[in-house]
């Protein structure tokens, strides 16, 4: 094993430009709440930085990467990262080891800050810290070692997550319907639609998003060579195809193309590209992208008014729904000749992958119920974690931290 410094470096820059998803994230999730809301939606983003950089240098990395412990969890013979230092490992031959830890912090600052998304208007700030905290211990990090980590069980299932799919966005968006639903609807939820306060905001964030996810995606090469420029290809043909689509069943449905749509269009396209991004060739991700938004739409639109649930800015719509098409979609269209890895081929090809990637799915739904079933319920033994109407009704803003985005607006909303 021998670093190239040309790999290590583009690492580090897919290393930084996932951290700026986080403050898109922010930015994305800030415009479409109500005003009094904005400072402390921008916040959980923010502050999920933090909390989740600083478990994963301690135990993070260890347990989510470190030797294998019955295929299910890392050892903590990392703990602190000890041992963790510029020569290569075994998961990037050309990078320091270092290099891709500091990668891999990057899903797992953004992650659980795509779940505060579902939680927003209504969630106490430091019971979100907490719950990011201990969520990422019960449910992300053994995600994580049995995708990614060597001896993972679902990796030698043989299932195939390039960028994210599972660990990330199927996780999120399942845990985020459980908390939302935990938790309890939004004051006048059910007979007021609340308005995106700042749709700008809402385009800034997705633009950031786009911007970030090349790092995201292309960066999962963990090399700057053909299989990266394939994944930076296939990520921005899906996105592109899913914000068309969007564009045109909001059009037919809705009889205007919007800017929201557009956006959300955009990110679900990001989403449902993510595990299949480095594996399917790049008309696949045309296809991908174009049947990811009327999926969520459906959800968002149908099956969350059906069910009753408040997800506030449709966490589960975009990221689990997403997320669970785009593990299909792996299936179907993998490719060895798009990545020597895949050694059981898609559908499309010839090949069962289905298989795996379904069984993958089932496990990873069922590990985010249930963890966070037991962290919400826990913590709710301790106090609530929702704030009081009063709190709510003055705006999260003021009544968790102080503060006031826009000082000179004395109207309602």
């Amino acid at each position: 094993m021998t670093i190239d410094t040309g790999d290590t470096a583009f690492v580090i820059i897919s290393a930084a430009l996932v951290l700026l998803m986080t403050p898109g994230l922010a930015f994305f999730y800030g415009g479409l709440v109500r005003r009094k809301n904005v400072l402390n939606t921008m916040m959980a983003s923010f502050g999920t930085i933090g909390v989740t950089s600083v478990m994963w240098v301690l135990i993070g990395y260890t347990l989510a990467f470190g030797p294998d412990l019955a295929g299910f969890i890392g050892s903590l013979d990392w703990f602190g990262l000890a041992g963790v230092d510029g020569a290569a490992s075994a998961y990037a031959p050309t990078i320091p080891h270092l290099s891709f830890c500091a990668f891999q912090m990057m899903f797992a600052v953004i992650t659980p800050a795509l779940i505060t998304g579902a939680v927003a208007e209504r969630m106490k700030f430091t019971y979100q810290m907490i719950f990011t905290a201990v969520w990422s211990l019960i449910v992300y990090y053994p995600l994580a070692h049995m995708v990614w980590g060597e001896g993972g069980f679902l990796r030698n299932l043989g299932a195939l997550d390039f960028a994210g799919g599972n660990v990330v966005h199927i996780s999120s968006g399942v845990s985020a319907l459980v908390a939302c639903i935990l938790l309890g609807k939004r004051k006048h939820s059910d007979v007021t639609r609340f308005v995106p306060h700042n749709v700008p905001f809402v385009l800034l964030g997705a633009g950031l998003l786009l911007f970030g996810w090349y790092g995201f995606n292309a960066g999962s090469a963990l090399s700057s060579g053909g299989l990266a420029a394939g994944a930076f290809m296939t990520t921005n043909t899906a996105a592109s195809s899913a914000m068309v689509s969007w564009m045109i069943f909001d059009q037919i449905f809705n009889g205007k193309s919007t800017a929201l749509g557009a956006a959300t269009g955009l990110v679900v396209g990001l989403v449902a590209i993510t595990p299949a991004a480095g594996f399917v060739p790049v008309w696949a991700a045309i296809i991908i992208g174009f049947a990811a938004s009327p999926l969520s739409m459906f959800f968002i639109t149908v099956v969350k008014r059906i069910f009753k649930y408040d997800d506030s800015l449709d966490v589960f719509g975009c990221h689990g729904i997403g997320g669970i098409w785009g593990g299909i979609a792996t299936g179907l269209f993998a490719s060895s000749s798009v990545n020597p890895a895949v050694t059981n081929e898609g559908v499309f090809f010839g090949g069962s992958l289905i298989l795996p990637q379904l069984a993958a799915i089932g496990i990873t739904v069922a590990l985010a119920v249930g963890g966070t079933f037991v962290i919400i319920k826990t913590m709710s033994l301790f106090g609530k974690a929702r704030v009081s109407e009063r709190d709510e009704s003055i705006g999260l803003d003021h009544s968790q931290h102080g503060e006031s985005a826009y000082p000179s607006f004395t109207g309602l909303d």
